[in-house]
């Protein structure tokens, strides 16, 4: 007689014994449960039950034993097909997450566990903690989690850290960076800029510290890095028809050109105002930070996937908006936000050009070798990581003296802690409390700064003490070279007047926030130029948003 197999779907006390007697007939009987034990979902509803007894199941050690059962818990049933008369399973187990053959039963993991969750043993009237899943019966434990860990619904694209930090500990270096690529095309350079709020999320901090996450992803791209090998971005064989056009090669652009990619979309190209791609990575993020070296390389294995760009093309001059909208069949706007914004004060303007430059052009004519030489002092002004970037690159370039001015004191920087600390190693000269009055200047040039002195007040709307001038206390610095780091805002001037596009009261692109789509059909936006300056991985998630938006939109035309 061939051999017959029966699939039991459940692990509770009627599934044990239907498994059982399946098993005495000479059938192979596998039970799959959900749950990380047999028995896990036994309440009885016929009587009261007491501590000790509850969820025991005299008949599961027998289950465990019995030569005709397979026993698959912590599993789920993916995909039913039928066939010739037979069914076909496909199943997914989960790994337990504790030994439970070296588990002594001391319960400290369950003390020191940081994760309260809903107590599903007892209809969810408590808590438990996420390790303290058993069976009483059988005394069996797992880490169990019913929602997305911290550290990942902080993240902007939700990475599966939890996943990626364990290949790693497993020494599959490799493996993590491809789960890491499900999410974010650009690891290397995001593992070595991204400010982590995942880490400021992580519940291990609670114990000791948070795990380093950011830095485990550059660790693995840089395994990859070392050995010399590049990675193949897979496209679908199946290609879908569709024209689609990206303004701007930055992380939303690229990020959104790569899903599409990935989607199968074959007719993607991205227009580019700059020489190079990145966007604001490379023109914006120093060398020492993010070698252009590696982001070009990532770029590279994005533009192999069968994607265009055209650099040098700034919509507006070199090509229409209004042809892109007609020759695509879709269009997303990446611009991101490259215009510095002013100090707007007295001399700004007859000296602009001539010793005083914003942050983002200083950045990006320092990023493509444009600068005048570097000489005599440099200010800067601002307390955010582009003011840092900007002082920590007039350092590198060679100035006699570079100092950064701020208004408030250093426990209110804006700036990365460990941006500033750098930068004060480095010996760039942070006065606080001064803010600038004056740009002063002779013979066509700057040759200074009038500042004043600053007191700290009532806290403002974002929570910081408001600075206030304290009458009588000017002061001048003397400098060759000004630099405002304020803000960065978004140049729009590829938009005719007339336009039907809805701006905010920031000129960013008002959008569905699931979607990215504008309130013009088949335009959709993400990125800086829907946020204002934010941070990369943000950028990332408005790409990612905008071609899942994308798709769903020529799907349904």
């Amino acid at each position: 007689m061939k051999e017959k197999n029966v699939l039991i779907v459940g692990g509770g006390p009627e599934s044990v014994r239907v498994a059982l007697e399946q098993a005495e007939k000479g059938m192979q009987a596998t039970i799959i449960e959900k749950f990380p034990t047999l028995g896990a979902q036994r309440i009885p509803k016929d009587r009261l039950i007491k501590p000790d007894e509850a969820f025991v199941n005299l008949d599961l050690d027998k289950a465990r034993n019995h030569s005709n059962i397979t026993i698959l818990t912590f599993s789920d049933i993916k995909k039913i097909s039928r066939k010739n008369g037979k069914i076909k399973t496909k199943i997914l187990k989960k790994s337990v997450l504790v030994d439970n053959s070296k588990c002594d039963d001391c319960k400290a993991c369950i003390k020191v566990c940081p994760v309260n969750m809903a107590d599903d043993f007892n209809e969810d009237i408590g808590f438990r903690t996420a390790v303290d899943y058993l069976n009483a019966g059988t005394g069996e434990y797992n880490i169990y989690k019913e929602d997305m860990p911290v550290c990942q619904e902080a993240c902007p694209v939700n990475l599966d850290i939890r996943t990626y930090v364990a290949l790693i500990a497993d020494g599959k270096h490799l493996e993590s960076l491809a789960k890491i690529r499900e999410r974010l095309p650009l690891p290397g350079s995001i593992g070595r800029i991204c400010p982590h709020p995942c880490e400021t999320a992580c519940n291990r901090q609670y114990l000791d510290e948070a795990l380093s996450i950011c830095f485990l992803k550059r660790f693995v791209a840089d395994v990859e890095l070392n050995e010399d090998t590049d990675p193949v971005y897979e496209t679908p064989e199946k290609k879908i028809p569709g024209k689609i056009a990206i303004i701007g090669a930055g992380p939303a652009g690229l990020t959104c050109a790569h899903d599409l990619a990935q989607l199968g979309y074959e007719h993607v190209k991205i227009f580019e105002a700059l020489p190079v791609p990145g966007g604001y990575l490379w023109v914006g993020i120093p060398e020492y930070r993010l070698p252009k070296k590696l982001l070009q390389r990532e770029v590279d294995l994005i533009c192999n996937m069968g994607i265009e760009i055209q650099y040098n093309t700034r919509i507006g001059k070199d090509v229409a908006f209004e042809d892109l909208k007609k020759d695509y069949d879709a269009l997303f706007i990446g611009a991101g936000c490259h215009i510095g914004l002013k100090l707007r004060c007295p001399g700004e303007d007859e000296y602009q050009g001539k010793g005083i430059v914003d942050c983002v052009t200083f950045l990006r004519e320092q990023a493509l070798g444009t600068l005048p030489e570097a000489k005599g002092k440099l200010i800067v002004i601002g307390g955010g990581n582009a003011a840092i970037d900007s002082a920590r690159v007039g350092w590198r370039m060679g100035f006699d003296e570079v100092y950064i001015l701020y208004r408030r004191t250093k426990k209110e920087m804006p700036a990365n802690s460990w941006e500033i600390d750098a930068a004060e190693h480095e010996g760039v000269i942070l006065q606080y409390l001064a803010a600038p009055v004056e740009i002063l200047g002779k013979d066509d040039k700057v040759t200074g700064m009038k500042c004043i002195k600053m007191e700290l007040g009532e806290p403002d709307a974002s929570g910081r003490r408001r600075p206030v001038p304290i009458e009588g206390s000017e002061y001048v610095i003397d400098a060759e070279t000004i630099v405002p780091a304020l803000s960065q805002g978004a140049d729009l001037s590829f938009l005719k007047e007339g336009h039907d596009l809805e701006l905010s009261r920031w000129n960013t692109f008002e959008i569905d926030e699931e979607t990215g789509a504008t309130n013009v059909p088949g335009v959709f936006a993400g990125g800086d130029i829907v946020t204002g300056p934010d941070i990369a991985i943000r950028d990332v998630d408005g790409g990612k948003r905008a071609a899942q938006g994308i798709h769903e939109y020529l799907r349904s035309k």
